[in-house]
């Protein structure tokens, strides 16, 4: 009998709004700063901001320790390929904070060597507006993304969703997440 064949009733709804508390207080972070943003990144884990009240003092050095990706700054076409495998690499469920401009859109940079969003390798689940975002930025994106992970599904799969902008006047932009590899056209 599959999870997928168990009726919704009082003990497993106590036990999905268990499983999401675990998740949401237990995010753990893998660095991915590749520009400016990595500075704005390191400044939200410091003693000023303290992201430990999150439970994410520690940045992982190693996707298969991480749940969530925060890509900080523009994505090379040679970085491409290596963000995608230290994404495969991370244990399930996992998310990804998609951290600045340049991360989001390709920024200023409109040209062949940049990619013009990483959501075009990866899934994203929030992005996170600026240039360089600031530390409170990213704190509101983590908890909008706590609140994903509160209201989610237990047993959700990637694909055809869409991830929300981290604004700080409450305006979320649909923003189709494409899930696609290979070099951008």
């Amino acid at each position: 009998m599959a999870l997928e064949d168990l009726h919704h009733n009082f003990l497993t709804g106590r036990l999905e709004d268990m499983v999401r508390w675990a998740r949401r207080a237990s995010v753990w972070p893998a660095t991915f700063g590749l520009a400016c943003c990595a500075i704005e990144m390191m400044a939200a884990g410091a003693a000023d901001y303290d992201l430990a009240r999150y439970g994410m003092e520690v940045f992982r050095n190693s996707p298969r320790q991480a749940d969530l990706m925060i890509v900080a700054g523009r994505v090379s076409q040679k970085m491409a390929p290596v963000l995608r495998q230290v994404y495969d690499q991370m244990m399930e469920p996992k998310w990804v904070i998609s951290m600045g401009v340049c991360a989001s859109s390709g920024g200023m940079f409109n040209n062949y060597a940049i990619v013009q969003g990483v959501d075009q390798i990866v899934p994203v689940d929030v992005y996170a507006p600026g240039c360089p975002p600031s530390p409170e930025t990213l704190m509101h994106a983590i908890l909008t993304l706590h609140e994903k992970i509160r209201t989610g599904e237990v047993l959700r799969r990637r694909g055809g969703e869409t991830a929300p902008v981290a604004d700080s006047d409450g305006w979320t932009p649909e923003v189709p997440v494409a899930v696609r590899l290979g070099t951008p056209t």
